[in-house]
């Protein structure tokens, strides 16, 4: 029977909390390794380890005899926040996936340049890293009654060791109304992600079609390293040029600065549509590219 990624994690989640586990940031290398041996204890993870794997950022590997399998990170990833939501990845595919094949190689490259099944499981494994990592209700605590901003978001990338990125994009999720998070290098967008009420409306960025230029009258085309970064409101056609005249929306952009990349991430904040219940509950969402939560 096919598992479901967001269940899987919500059944570990319970678990921890029962055992009276001290839960935040999530211990995912014990976890990874405990786990596994109760689960299938004939061919348990037997190890996580920094490994030389040029352009991968981890992967699971099962032994030539069949009997464990090995976690292997990229020991080129210098922040904690990467290297915990690989584990988190990696053990995914062990949760989920490891029926389905006995090597897998995890590269932040474009999701469309894989076949059906490649982007299933590897969407499938960020869902379970981003509910392991970050349970829904924990993370629906930390910011109630905040507005968004890079402060919150800091916020919640401490508490659980992740990255800005993969707290912005739990945000994303989990919000009320209408959410778009998009990457920008170089002036051109790298990746977008639209919750569901958002993509349901019409309101994405399809990076993976055509190059989309960052448009010159927003946030992140001005942004530069702050400790607050840029916010603005700005008219929502900007962006999306299918949305009403007149409408506003909010931007939000920062510098997202590490060891051997850069990029500025925007979040785009849309008014509710008319008749929109926002009452959705954490749905897989659509990609446009491939976030890589650095």
């Amino acid at each position: 029977m096919e598992k479901n990624p967001k269940n899987e994690a919500n059944r570990i989640t319970k678990i921890l909390r029962m055992a009276g586990v001290d839960q935040f940031p999530v211990k995912v290398r014990d976890i990874a390794l405990d786990f596994s041996k109760n689960l299938c204890p004939e061919a348990p993870i037997s190890a996580i380890k920094q490994v030389s794997i040029p352009s991968f950022e981890g992967m699971l590997v099962k032994s030539p005899k069949g009997d464990k399998w090995m976690i292997g990170i990229n020991e080129d990833l210098a922040s904690s926040g990467r290297i915990n939501f690989t584990i988190a990845h990696e053990f995914a595919h062990y949760i989920l996936h490891r029926d389905l094949q006995q090597n897998f190689e995890c590269a932040p490259k474009d999701m469309h340049t894989w076949d059906a099944l490649g982007k299933k499981i590897e969407a499938e494994a960020d869902v379970f890293a981003s509910y392991l990592l970050m349970p829904a209700d924990d993370f629906r605590n930390q910011v109630a009654g905040h507005e968004f901003s890079i402060e919150l978001m800091r916020h919640c990338a401490d508490r659980y060791d992740v990255s800005l990125t993969a707290a912005a994009l739990k945000w994303r999720e989990i919000a009320p109304g209408r959410v778009v998070v998009a990457a920008a290098k170089d002036g051109f967008l790298d990746w977008s992600s639209s919750n569901d009420r958002a993509f349901k409306s019409g309101a994405y960025l399809a990076t993976s079609k055509q190059p989309i230029e960052v448009p010159t009258g927003s946030a992140i085309h001005r942004a530069i390293r702050s400790a607050t970064g840029e916010k603005s409101r700005l008219h929502a056609q900007v962006w999306f040029p299918k949305e009403p005249e007149g409408m506003e929306i909010i931007e939000h952009a920062f510098v997202i600065e590490g060891d051997g990349f850069n990029y500025t991430l925007a979040v785009l904040i849309l008014p509710k549509r008319d008749g929109e219940d926002g009452d959705d509950e954490d749905l897989l969402t659509p990609l446009s590219g491939t976030p890589s939560f650095r």
